[in-house]
């Protein structure tokens, strides 16, 4: 028995140690998995090899240990400072993340793209944020050099600012005050600059100075509420923020605990983040005319009103039966297709290191940020003054702007048609018609943009019948003799808007003219209080009775039947008496920053200007081809 006993217990024992290791191998095992769950979710993978002092490997996504780059206009980029690890709210560490939440719930709080990038910029290492084809579609690259991340960088927006406020002195504040809202809007509540500067508080001393600079970042708009969407209240920078540490997006039930752990933010469900009412906040500008000698009148103008043009045509989807062509703003600026056509599903981040969320499945629509318009010459200015601007963003990256830039503007912009040459009595007709395919004006809000039709005419032999809208290499309109057109100088008449040409001298120039109180022609945009001229093409669908329909309507076109919404047509008349035409050549031209605008500006003499006018001086002016079409011509 005792022996029997023994053994009984002896082999009780063994089970029992077995047990045990088996229960310490399964732990183990355990901690092991959610260990590397965590590595491969959370921690940045790249930092071992940084630590050892080797190559960091292909993450194009940031460092989550990195701080802010704050740079003086003209200075080299300073260097990254490094923080405290698995830092929150703009930089900070945990417990002031927390803190900064709290003190949300009295006033909204930012942090800078770099942040977003920290999980929204491609990773060689992650399938997320990827095309069909496998291209990144990474938020904060391709926001990242739009005219909405260098909006307070923007060295036109300064020197016209500077120049309003030389010419306007005692709206200084105020000035500072409005531009700022949209410009620089993380600015937060700005102190109006000393005396003899602006902006002071996009300086690198200034507090606010990183998140200032980053422009149009992508907490800004993604704080939005739809509040006041589509009010009066919300237009000119009137959007309102959310207080509570939350950005919307437009997909429902988002997984949250990324966001909340390494940012501080909470993602939630905004399905108006895709509404054009967002853009409108800041896309529909609304002035006060001042009068000449500096007094602040009640009238007010309409200075840019992209969204008023979009909500009167066919291309508005906020009414209760949209038409076919129906789009928001978002539908064009911010594609939810690839570059084929393809439509895009993919999951919306990565982890810290670059590496996929094993949790994130694919979502759609899935909108790509490249928030181009037609803005080709500053972009392209931009990128060619980086250092100078303390932009840190890849040429490469400006490159590809461009080549989205370029695309829409061939594709989704207007198109020029040429009818048959007639003869009447002793003329020859052509008639040449411009389509707007665009939802808005075309060109539209700021009003240094213009288009214009350069067209030309040849007999059979090939002498030359009619040149009207050529353009020297400063983009200068040229009359037939070849010398600059009157209206491309400081205190030159405009060019009418026209309904037949016949001479070189006349030319079809889409634009806009401001007049201030007393009917005068002005380039200041704050005298601006009502336009002299406005026969920027009509998008389609486009109503004088319609309640933007006075906000929206045109200027000086009144005596022309050809002009309708959503196109123009131009007779180009020749004498029958001379060879007959044979074959017109018809371009259409776009530029941001007329040469006109431009010398009126340079009649300034503000550092800002001078700084802008330097770098003008030394860029590619040649405007960009919209259309081109060439015909033989069967004449009746």
């Amino acid at each position: 028995m005792g022996a029997n006993s023994d053994a009984d217990d002896g082999r009780r024992s063994a089970r029992a140690a077995g047990g045990g290791d088996r229960l310490w191998l399964a732990t183990s095992l355990a901690v092991l998995a959610a260990t590397l769950v965590w590595f491969f979710s959370y921690a940045d993978p790249g930092a071992l090899t940084r630590q050892a002092g080797a190559e960091p490997g292909h993450l194009e996504g940031l460092d989550p240990n990195a701080g802010f780059t704050v740079t003086d206009l003209g200075s080299e980029p300073a260097a990254v400072a490094a923080r405290e690890p698995a830092t929150g709210v703009g930089g900070q560490s945990p417990a002031e993340g927390e803190a900064r939440v709290a003190e949300s719930a009295v006033a909204p709080h930012f942090m800078v793209g770099e942040r977003c990038g920290l999980c929204h910029a491609e990773s060689t290492r992650a399938r997320a944020m990827r095309d069909v084809a496998g291209q990144s579609v990474a938020p904060f690259d391709l926001w990242s050099t739009s005219m909405m991340a260098q909006s307070a960088r923007d060295p036109y927006w300064r020197a016209v600012l500077s120049a309003e406020v030389a010419l306007n002195p005692g709206q200084k504040s105020h000035l500072e005050e409005v531009c700022t809202r949209c410009h620089a809007p993380m600015a937060g509540e700005v102190e109006t600059s000393p005396a003899g500067q602006v902006l002071a508080f996009l300086q690198p001393t200034s507090p606010h100075a990183d998140l200032a600079l980053d422009g149009v970042s992508c907490v800004v708009c993604h704080q939005m509420t739809d509040a006041n969407f589509g009010e009066a209240s919300s237009f000119t920078g009137g959007f309102e923020l959310n207080r509570e540490a939350v950005l919307y997006g437009p997909h429902a039930d988002p997984v949250t605990m990324p966001m909340q752990r390494h940012v501080g933010y909470t993602p939630a469900f905004g399905p108006h983040i895709n509404q054009s009412a967002l853009c409108a906040t800041c896309h529909t500008v609304i002035t006060t005319a001042v009068t000449p000698d500096g007094t602040m009148t009640d009238q007010p103008f309409h200075e840019q009103a992209p969204y008023l043009e979009w909500r009167n045509s066919v291309f508005n989807n906020e009414v209760p039966a949209p038409a076919a062509e129906a789009r928001s703003c978002q539908g064009c600026h911010m594609p939810t297709t690839d570059e084929q056509g393809q439509p895009i599903a993919t999951a919306l981040a990565h982890n810290p290191g670059g590496r996929d969320f094993p949790f994130l499945e694919p979502r759609q629509p899935y909108g790509r940020h490249t928030l181009v318009g037609g803005n080709a010459f500053m972009t392209r200015l931009l990128r060619d003054n980086a250092q100078e601007l303390g932009i840190a963003a890849p040429q490469a990256a400006f490159d590809a702007s461009l080549t989205a830039i370029q695309q829409m503007l061939q594709r989704e912009t207007a198109r020029v048609s040429i009818g048959p040459a007639v003869r009447e009595s002793d003329q020859w007709q052509i008639p040449v018609t411009v389509t707007n395919l665009c939802g808005h004006k075309f060109p539209t809000a700021y009003p240094s943009r213009r288009a214009w039709l350069q067209v030309e005419v040849w007999a059979a032999d090939g002498t030359l019948l009619l040149a009207s809208g050529r353009a020297n290499d400063q983009g200068q309109l040229l009359g037939e003799d070849g010398q600059v057109l009157p209206s491309e100088l400081p205190g030159g008449k405009s060019l009418p808007h026209f309904d037949r040409i016949f001479a070189s001298q006349q030319v079809q120039v889409y634009e806009t003219v401001m007049g201030d109180t007393d009917g005068q022609p002005t380039y200041s945009l704050l005298r601006g209080a009502a336009f002299l001229k406005d026969n920027r093409l009509l998008p389609l669908g486009w109503r004088a009775e319609h309640a933007d329909g006075p906000a929206t309507q045109p200027a000086g076109v009144v005596a022309d039947d050809n002009f309708t919404a959503g196109q123009d047509r131009v007779l180009y008349q020749l004498p029958a008496a001379g060879p007959p035409p044979h074959r017109i050549e018809v371009s259409l031209y776009f530029q941001s920053i007329s040469p006109r605008h431009a010398a009126e500006l340079f009649a300034h003499d503000t550092p800002e200007v001078v700084a802008f006018q330097r770098m003008y001086s030394r860029a590619d002016h040649q405007p960009e081809r919209i259309d081109h079409q060439v015909k033989t011509l069967a004449g009746k």
